[in-house]
């Protein structure tokens, strides 16, 4: 079963911001979905295992961006 582990990222502004961080995040092994919002700087990232927090945090820092567990 999916589970969908939540994130709040700082410092996004746009759609681009977004998608850089979605680009990232899916390179993530086992990840099935991500939604990231600029508007509320909500993260959402599905998977089958529980991502490890650290992995999606270096991935949003990869992308420019920070990101805390929710």
């Amino acid at each position: 079963m999916a589970t969908t582990t939540e994130y709040q990222v700082t410092g996004m502004t746009c759609g681009h911001c977004e998608g850089a961080i979605r680009e990232e995040v899916f390179q993530i092994g086992g990840v099935t979905g991500v939604e990231v919002s600029a508007q509320t700087g909500r993260l959402a990232v599905t998977s089958a295992q529980p991502p490890k927090d650290a992995a999606v945090i270096a991935a949003v820092d990869e992308a420019g961006y920070t990101a805390v567990r929710s």
